[in-house]
């Protein structure tokens, strides 16, 4: 049995080490709440620019000559864009995205990996470093993007993946990220940023616009802006999820310390009544030992 000094030492350790992930839960807790408004407010934005950008598509119909954005090509050069957070201690949510991520290059791009034509654009640091440390093409220009995460700096990776599309750098972006759902669930999400899909439905229920200067000026300035807007959305679903997901790791941890409390003080107060009984069984001994002398 250890010694009452061991538990002891281990019942202090196991408090502060409670305490320290009680402090990260509401840590975690404060920053939720703050990235959860911003993704609220985003939401609604991107869900109704993307209903106009596919009005205009659907009504433009065949007649775009420029849908550079639509238009699906031979997959020959892959993007898939994977966000993680800048800092551990949050569950399985980066090992999650991660894995998700590492699948889709091998099931879905194979031949385009083994040539080469993959490339990884990380955004946080643990995407970063654990690509980074495998056969993987990446762009590193833009995992720290957390540091300050504007919608003036996540447009400065949006722009990249646009420009380099339209200039046949990339065939296909896909993005990899954890989407909000609740405090205690994450969903994985892979969603194909570029081409855009139009859907069957938005092309045959188009309604007859009239566009002033014309739809085509209109799809010039609305797609990129789209295109920035879906990916800030995704970024802020992503920091959204990790800071859900490091609350309800610490919450554990904290319930987990508990549990371990408890039967650190038991093993304690076993030792401790052991000791005293052993110290009452060595002066029985003595007095007996005194009266026989």
């Amino acid at each position: 049995m250890a010694s009452l000094k061991e538990v002891k030492s281990r019942i202090t350790s196991v408090i502060s080490t409670q305490q320290i992930t009680k402090a990260m839960r509401m840590v975690a807790a404060s920053k939720l709440r703050r990235s959860q408004e911003k993704m609220q407010q985003i939401r609604p934005y991107a869900r109704k620019l993307n209903t106009i950008v596919s009005n205009l598509t659907a009504s433009i119909g065949s007649d775009n000559d420029n849908d550079w954005y639509a238009t699906k090509r031979t997959e020959n050069k892959i993007l898939v864009v994977v966000i993680t957070s800048d800092r551990g201690l949050c569950g399985a949510f980066n090992s999650t995205v991660l894995k998700a991520a590492v699948k889709l290059v091998q099931e879905k791009y194979p031949t385009q990996f083994n040539k080469g034509n993959v490339t990884i654009l990380p955004f946080g640091k643990r995407s970063m470093e654990y690509f980074s440390k495998r056969k993987y093409v990446c762009q590193d220009s833009y995992w720290g993007i957390f540091g300050q995460m504007t919608f003036e700096n996540v447009s400065k990776a949006g722009n990249y993946i646009i420009d380099t599309f339209k200039q046949g750098g990339f065939d296909k972006v896909e993005i990899v990220y954890n989407e909000f759902k609740n405090v205690a669930t994450q969903v994985l999400k892979i969603d194909q940023f570029l081409p855009l899909a139009v859907e069957a439905s938005s092309v045959s229920n188009a309604p007859d616009y009239i566009f002033e200067p014309n739809a085509e000026e209109l799809l010039a300035g609305l797609i990129p802006q789209l295109l920035n807007v879906q990916l800030y959305r995704s970024v802020l679903e992503s920091n959204a999820a990790e800071h859900a997901a490091r609350m309800t790791a610490m919450d554990k941890a904290s319930e987990n310390a508990g549990e371990l409390l408890k039967e650190l003080k038991l093993l304690y107060n076993r030792s401790r009544q052991a000791a005293i009984t052993k110290e009452i069984l060595e002066i029985v001994g003595g007095a007996e030992a005194l009266k026989s002398a």
